[in-house]
């Protein structure tokens, strides 16, 4: 039964809950971390971090984009934290679509397009030098996802403002 139990925690820990104090799930990112604005990461709360968890793990996506789905952020080994500062520099940086190793705020060509927030608590730190992609985290993370959770905004150009 203990074995059994082993197997099922990360089943029972359930998802993180993860929000901003930025915009609210399903509500429009500010400017600020747009490319029309700063393009920093906005903040992020996570809630629900299992006790085991080692490293926060992050990766932000737009699925809307003409071209395909757009990787707009990858970083992980961050330390297990309740929110996540706006322009962080924590933990490690992988590559986004434009091949940079850092934040890359929403700047959808047309319309309004959704930018998923995925945060991801692993059992342990990974071994991936900076620079990596978003696929190559993914298999890293394979086998040490303990749970995850995602936030949601959308964002649509307002004109050139900096």
């Amino acid at each position: 039964m203990k074995l059994m139990l082993f197997f099922l925690l990360p089943l029972l820990q359930g998802n993180l809950t993860v929000t901003s104090p930025a915009f609210d799930n399903g509500k429009h990112i500010p400017m600020k971390y747009s490319c029309e604005g700063s393009s920093i990461n906005p903040p992020l709360r996570v809630k629900g971090i299992p006790a085991r968890t080692k490293s926060l793990a992050i990766i932000v996506e737009d699925p809307d984009a003409p071209q395909g789905t757009v990787d707009h952020w990858v970083v992980w080994n961050i330390r297990p934290m309740p929110l996540i500062d706006e322009n962080t520099g924590a933990g490690r940086s992988g590559r986004n679509t434009k091949g940079e190793n850092k934040y890359m705020g929403p700047c959808p060509p047309t319309g309004s397009h959704r930018y998923f927030f995925k945060v991801y608590a692993l059992n342990t730190m990974l071994e991936l030098p900076e620079g990596v992609g978003k696929k190559e985290l993914e298999e890293a993370m394979k086998g040490h996802v303990l749970s995850s959770g995602t936030l949601m905004g959308t964002y649509k150009k307002e004109g050139v403002h900096k």
